[in-house]
């Protein structure tokens, strides 16, 4: 059964819901989840929205990168972020394959150019991290490459965060079961089958490949000044509230806690990375 807005208006308590689901012997008990994510979601955006007024008062600039396996998530989590956003002051970076002029330039610029002006958010689906996992592991960069990248990347975000910039890397973690999953669910919505590449198919057959990288990744990159936060994203909807409410509880901000509703993530969905956590796509 599926409940149009009109319906669920009309349904101002859990027992006059509950009626209208028996009326049609619906599945009640994923109606109230839905519900109930939305509820969340809405709050959790409302708060968003003081926190982005606080930094752009306070003109803070401000990075959320999303990193993960393809269909991890990171697309949808992005749009619940910026949803309600200002657009003004809020943005999101999604680069294509460099250009050839790019490609003879340090690596890192063509990143620097979109990082934040004061005041301003940016969410990058994917950063300079494709140099860590995705280009190593089909080949799009060289030995040489990788490796300069890895010494680099350290001192180039120190250099952030002592100029002020705040920087939090999410790494959304899902498991070889479900990204097959999310792959054929993709192939089988027209409106989806664009997110569908060859180099996705290969990360399937690569997945031990990825493994290696993803984790030399976090043993050299995460540090005290910029650490990997990881994100158990097999459930969709949780992994985008959790991470909203990692984010939300990274700030001090005028009306925090407003909506009433609880902004310190669950440790079972977030968790910060170290060598021992326990990952579910390994």
């Amino acid at each position: 059964m599926t409940f149009d807005g009109n319906d669920l208006e009309k349904a101002k308590t859990r027992k006059a819901l509950l009626a209208l689901a028996n009326e049609d012997d619906g599945a009640v008990g994923k109606t109230l989840k839905k519900i109930r994510y939305e509820t969340e979601l809405s709050l959790l955006q409302s708060e968003f929205v003081n926190l982005q007024k606080h930094i752009a008062r306070h003109k803070m600039r401000v990075v959320i990168l999303f990193e993960g396996r393809d269909a991890a998530g990171k697309g949808g989590a992005i749009k619940r972020f910026k949803e309600h956003l200002n657009p003004r002051s809020s943005r999101v970076v999604a680069l294509s394959k460099p250009t050839a002029v790019e490609k003879g330039q340090w690596y890192f610029r063509r990143y620097i150019k979109m990082l934040p002006n004061p005041g301003e958010i940016v969410f990058f689906d994917r950063s300079w991290y494709n140099r860590a996992v995705v280009e190593p592991v089909m080949g799009f960069c060289t030995k040489e490459q990788y490796a300069r990248f890895i010494a680099q990347v350290p001192e180039f975000e120190h250099l952030l965060y002592e100029d002020n910039l705040k920087i939090i890397k999410f790494w959304f973690s899902i498991s070889k079961s479900e990204q097959h999953k999310r792959f054929e669910a993709r192939l089988n919505n027209p409106l989806k089958e664009w997110k569908f590449s060859p180099v996705d198919k290969k990360g399937q057959e690569l997945w031990d490949d990825y493994t290696h990288y993803k984790e030399e990744m976090f043993s050299k990159t995460h540090s005290n000044f910029s650490p990997w936060t990881i994100v158990k994203a097999n459930n969709k909807k949780k992994a985008r509230l959790e991470s909203m409410r990692y984010v939300l509880s990274q700030f001090d901000y005028e009306g925090k806690g407003a909506s009433d509703i609880a902004l310190l993530p669950d440790p079972n969905i977030i968790m910060r990375y170290h060598r021992s956590v326990i990952q579910i796509d390994t």
